[in-house]
């Protein structure tokens, strides 16, 4: 047994940054992370196994085998592989997703956070207004964006979010498909701006620029120009010999007194079942993994679960619906220079009507998707009625490829207190852990919302000039998590509603936090990921300075 002030489970976007601001403020930190450690260089490059098109695997972790979660869709339950849809799985390594994220760096608007308050809470859902409010997050946006690195151009993002200054980085050059979307968009009266991105375009701390690839997401880069927990504050809390890193460590259980406080966590690693000591434990394990956890602690006073005295660990889950359009042009449109996501609109997050005068609940944002593999490309590209194999399609391959350009985006969605992580009672992972049970769907208003944000993208590139224009059929009703999960361990002011409190800490305990997408009320209408880093620095910084 070793004693820590703070063990961290999970080193992704948020277990990364908390392990170095604690260690950084003089807190000896144990690091635990249930994937291994990998370099850029070590991340597969297999176009059909990655964390975008895991047809055959995928290139991170869990392991394929050993690793299972269960899934109920109606009738049916079904015991599924990590690299399976279904799975709803966030890449397990140092670093988590974010090695082979995308790296869109969004924040989200002032209306995500009082969803409830703006639009009334639909029948069946439970929406709900944050705890905190935009201006309490504003800081802590501003210090992940500086510290970190965004490439960005705030001054055409003013009606986006108030911000105190711009990005420490400029936005990517400038793209054919930007140029061709601007003049939609110019024609539709809609407004416009880079899209920002994690990723240097300029070097900066000690790490390379983009070299502009084009295999971002789903891949480590190649540069290291992508930035990650892992290439920032992780390396800064090493750096320190305060922060002990262990890999492919699965913690198991959070061990709890009958006093409210957390002793320390079991864990396995290396085929041995050990416990650490700590002063204070944050699950930073993603939204899934992190629920999972504070179900399997259970004690005296906590006999349901930590923070789950009222049930409500696990619900709420949350990610998002990616609808859109794709539009085949008579030009050539696609210069195949990476990252790919150039040019986006926000005018339909909110403030949306349908075309028969009723509201829309939020919205979502717009842009042009990252360069698509050829492999992507033939699986999901292909419009209605083509043949997926002969000569036509191979002529379709050849002749489309360069011409064609998908627009879409992450849906805001409705939560459900169906929409859940439970423990299975039969099934076991390889350390003899039971595993997640995923149930539930979405609320029926987020397929209503993503119905409306994908007939405003068929608009654009209309707009745009394509010649033909075409969707992926009717959206269906269906539990929404994947690698943006969220909402299974909300946050707010009553336990009888949340998990924890604002800063993350897991109601009916003292020193038990949850920090990462866990907390998130609502999702917003953006990739969640910079929201994450912010509440990751905010809630660290509480934590180093209360706890």
């Amino acid at each position: 047994m070793t004693d820590y002030d703070v063990i961290v489970i999970g080193s992704g976007a948020a277990g990364g940054i908390v392990a170095g601001v604690l260690a950084e403020a003089g807190k000896s930190v144990l690091l635990l992370e249930r994937g291994q450690r990998l370099t850029p260089a070590e991340v597969s490059r297999d176009h059909l196994r990655n964390h975008r098109l895991s047809t055959y695997g995928h290139n991170t972790g869990p392991a394929i085998d050993g690793n299972p979660r269960v899934v109920e869709e109606g009738e049916r339950i079904q015991t599924y592989r990590p690299h399976e849809p279904p799975y709803q799985n966030n890449a397990m390594t140092v670093g988590g997703g974010t090695l082979v994220y995308g790296a869109q760096a969004w924040r989200f608007m002032p209306d995500d956070f009082r969803m409830a308050t703006r639009y009334g809470v639909p029948a069946g859902s439970s929406l709900s207004d944050w705890p905190i409010d935009y201006s309490e997050m504003e800081p802590w946006y501003d210090r992940a964006e500086w510290e970190l690195g965004v490439s960005g151009d705030a001054t055409g993002m003013a009606h986006v979010a108030p911000r105190q200054r711009s990005f420490p980085l400029p936005p990517h050059d400038d793209t054919i498909q930007r140029r061709v979307l601007r003049r939609g968009a110019d024609a539709l009266g809609l407004r416009t701006h880079p899209v920002p991105l994690l990723i240097n375009m300029q070097p900066f701390n000690g790490r390379q620029a983009c070299i502009r690839c084009g295999m971002c997401v789903g891949f480590g880069c190649p540069t290291d120009a992508k930035t990650g927990s892992q290439n920032t504050l992780l390396l800064r809390g090493l750096a320190t010999g305060r922060l002990r890193l262990i890999d492919q460590a699965q913690a198991e259980q959070i061990m709890v007194d009958g006093r409210r406080r957390a002793r320390g966590v079991w864990f396995h690693h290396a085929g041995r079942r050990e416990f650490a000591s700590a002063k204070v434990v944050v699950s930073s394990s993603g939204a899934i993994e992190s629920a999972r956890l504070l179900l399997l602690s259970r004690g005296p006073g906590h006999e349901a679960g930590l923070g789950n005295a009222h049930d409500q660990v696990g619900r709420h889950l949350q990610g998002h619906y990616y609808n859109g359009a794709q539009g085949l042009f008579e030009e050539v449109v696609h210069d195949g220079i990476g990252p790919g996501p150039a040019i986006a609109t926000c005018d339909y997050n909110h403030g949306n009507i349908d075309e028969t005068g009723r509201a829309i609940v939020g919205g979502g944002m717009l842009a042009n998707e990252f360069v698509k593999l050829p492999a992507l490309f033939n699986k999901f590209s292909y419009p209605p009625g083509m043949p997926r194999w002969g000569l036509a399609a191979k002529r379709y391959m050849r002749d489309a490829y360069p011409r064609l350009i998908q627009l879409q985006g992450p849906v805001q969605d409705i939560p459900s207190p169906t929409a859940r992580v439970t423990l299975d009672p039969e099934v076991r992972d390889a350390n003899g852990i039971p595993v997640v049970r995923l149930s539930g769907t979405t609320h029926p208003e987020t397929v209503r919302t993503a119905t409306f944000i994908r007939q405003r993208a068929v608009d654009w590139l209309h707009a745009s000039g394509a010649s033909r224009v075409w969707t992926a059929g009717p959206i269906p009703l269906v539990l929404s998590g994947g690698q943006h999960q969220a909402g299974t361990c909300r946050m707010g002011n009553d336990p009888r509603t949340s998990v924890t409190d604002s800063y993350g800490r897991v109601h009916g305990t003292d020193n038990v936090f949850v920090v990462d997408g866990g907390l998130h009320v609502t999702n917003g209408g953006f990739n969640p990921v910079l929201t994450i880093m912010a509440l990751a620095f905010r809630n660290a910084d509480w934590i180093a300075r209360h706890v």
